[in-house]
């Protein structure tokens, strides 16, 4: 992660709107509701590959304008919103900037094997001395 919070914040832009739910007489008249929009094209803070994986990983996020929406309205302090939305920013893009550890296949051992297959048939002996003998 080579971004900051505070770097990604001069980049985003804000739409406020009034919000449902609780505040009371506060809902009909403040605009508490938080709409952060981000342009990744528009970011100086990625490379191009940087922008390419995040395009592919948060294909779903993006709105007809090609910015990242994450909307707000948990709070009843605009500002807080504010900030709830911009850490699900950051969360989204460190999610999608991760690169996953490659995985090495790795041999099995013959002491493991072996171990495994004398596993077996220890179980196997003891299963065969619990049948009954039906030849008559």
């Amino acid at each position: 992660m080579n971004f900051s919070k505070q770097a990604l914040a001069k980049e985003v832009t804000y739409k406020t709107s009034r919000s449902g739910g609780k505040g009371g007489q506060n809902v009909n008249k403040v605009s508490t509701k938080v709409e952060l929009l981000f342009s990744v094209d528009d970011s100086v803070l990625f490379s191009d590959e940087e922008k390419i994986r995040i395009k592919e990983k948060l294909q779903s996020r993006f709105n007809k304008d090609g910015h990242i929406q994450v909307v707000c309205d948990e709070e009843r302090s605009q500002l807080l919103n504010k900030e709830i939305a911009l850490e699900r920013l950051t969360t989204l893009l460190s999610g999608a900037l991760h690169m996953p550890k490659i995985r090495k296949a790795t041999k099995i051992s013959k002491q493991a094997k072996e171990a495994r297959l004398t596993g077996k048939k220890v179980i196997s002996q003891k299963k065969e001395s619990r049948r009954r003998n039906f030849d008559v």
